[in-house]
């Protein structure tokens, strides 16, 4: 008798044993798993000027625009949604293919001398960029051991993005010089970096992250007209919170 009842004691100890370490739906024992998420991000150019970007904008030998005091961007909020597909490579790092649509509004101003010789309707512009991106991260997920029911890791890859809005929202024909409005390129590639934590709940595992992204190359559509031809680069950079869902 009492050793069946130790046997059951120590059957019952191992069941339990066994689940508390599956918290999160034993999410990390499958050679792959699928999630969602839901991001946060933070956009900002920055701007490589020219040398003569001072300079005042001529069209046709009239002057257009007065001489550049700066040209500047504030960040600008957006949000996403996405789904995560997380390829396992052993206990410490992971492959992680993360698709999303992204929303945001890009911004940059320009400040002019106070009009003078050119009659201006103003002596600062604001050019405003909204974006609805397509977003494909691809990315290797270093992991720590996991303590109890948590666990950081560190993030590394590069982003492909693809702008699917609609073209009616940069269509300036017609617009005069000083009412063209300012386009980024439809598909760009950034690096990413960035740190979470894996916090571990009974069914599923929940993942706040932190990640900057940076794009490779200028996301300027040269043109000539009066607020791209100051600038030689435009890059673009987010911050995005995520908390993502395994």
């Amino acid at each position: 008798m009492r050793t069946k009842l130790s046997l059951l004691i120590l059957c019952i100890g191992m069941a339990f044993s066994s689940r508390a370490q599956n918290w999160g739906g034993g999410v990390d024992d499958t050679f792959l798993h699928f999630g969602f998420t839901f991001q946060y991000l933070s956009s900002e150019y920055k701007v490589l000027k020219k040398s003569d970007w001072r300079t005042p904008y001529y069209d046709q030998g009239m002057q257009v625009t007065d001489s550049l005091n700066a040209i500047y961007s504030k960040s600008s909020p957006g949000f996403g949604i996405g789904f995560v597909v997380n390829h396992s490579l052993g206990d410490h790092a992971d492959l992680r293919f993360t698709p999303s649509i992204t929303f945001t509004d890009r911004l940059l101003y320009y400040e002019f001398e106070t009009p003078s010789a050119v009659r201006m309707p103003f002596s600062l512009k604001e050019q405003k960029v909204q974006a609805t991106m397509a977003e494909f991260p691809l990315g290797v997920k270093l992991k720590s051991d996991r303590r109890n029911n948590f666990r950081a890791y560190l993030l590394g890859g590069a982003k492909y993005s693809m702008d699917i809005s609609s073209s009616k929202k940069t269509d300036d024909t017609g617009n005069t010089p000083v009412e063209k409005l300012l386009k980024n390129q439809k598909r760009f590639l950034s690096y990413e970096a960035g740190i979470g934590f894996d916090l571990y709940f009974e069914y599923f595992k929940m993942s706040p992250e932190i990640k900057l992204s940076y794009s490779l190359n200028s996301i300027l559509k040269q043109e000539i007209q009066p607020y791209t031809v100051p600038i030689d680069k435009l890059m673009l950079r987010h911050v995005t919170f995520s908390l993502f869902f395994e």
